[in-house]
């Protein structure tokens, strides 16, 4: 069941895009224009993270995370503000909260707040993503970018390395570049079919060409995508590719 986060500011353009952040990362969402809006509907008991703004006209993010705490409620809090001042963070830090971030912030240091603030729910973090791609840069970059989904990773600079390490019996998907020095990623692909390993594989090529991906996707690579991708298209295909994953094993 995917975690229901809601968002409570009264400026409408930044409800709107940090919900739409928010359900590109996996996760429910549901903005609310003010504290009372939110204390009105039926997604309080619902909600597994709150983002609030500190100042808005009515009951603001602090009286809101009174009330709730007044109330019972110990729902994660990350307040985000336009107007940072040391009183209200260190109110709010000493009430509980788990973060309090200055607007404009980055999807990145948004979505660390979050898992912060949901360390034990998010199934994401059982879930061992590994890369091989000879070139460094592909690999930090991606690496970290699978990271900052709320997925383990790790990466290898060839397929031979890939399959010395103790990470294959661990990965739960495989993301391979096509053209590698030595085993290539079509290669691989066949090495781990003949040897019994259904991995999902997703393929990242610099060179797309029509008799690669044929190859690929004919011997069931979940995706094959040109560099450089789309970073939300490879969460997308990541989280169907696990979601499938476990619903195979679950009926199996």
């Amino acid at each position: 069941m995917l975690k229901h986060i809601s968002v409570v500011d009264d400026d409408e353009s930044t409800r709107k895009s940090t919900t739409l952040l928010i359900e590109s990362l996996g996760f429910q969402a549901a903005g609310f224009e003010s504290a009372e809006s939110l204390l009105k509907s039926n997604q309080l008991h619902d909600t597994s993270c709150l983002i609030i703004d500190v100042r808005m006209p009515g009951m603001n993010g602090l009286h809101l995370q009174n009330h709730l705490a007044a109330a019972g409620y110990k729902i994660p809090i990350i307040f985000i503000t336009a107007y940072e001042d040391r009183e209200s963070r260190q109110r709010a830090m000493q009430a509980g909260a788990i973060a309090f971030v200055a607007k404009p912030f980055t999807d990145e240091l948004l979505l660390r707040a979050i898992r912060s603030a949901l360390p034990v729910q998010s199934k994401a973090r059982g879930n061992l993503i590994s890369l091989v791609d000879d070139d460094e840069s592909i690999r930090r970059t991606t690496t970290l970018l699978i990271q900052s989904f709320g997925f383990q990773a790790t990466a290898f600079e060839s397929a031979e390395s890939f399959l010395k390490s103790g990470q294959l019996h661990e990965t739960s998907c495989l993301i391979v570049d096509v053209q590698m020095p030595g085993m290539n990623g079509l290669q691989l692909q066949r090495h781990l079919a003949a040897s019994g390993f259904k991995l999902p594989i997703i393929f990242i090529t610099a060179y797309d060409n029509n008799e690669s991906r044929q190859q690929a996707m004919q011997a069931g690579a979940v995706a094959f995508l040109s560099k450089p991708f789309n970073d939300k298209n490879l969460l997308e295909i990541i989280r169907t590719t696990l979601l499938d994953d476990e619903s195979s094993a679950t009926t199996t």
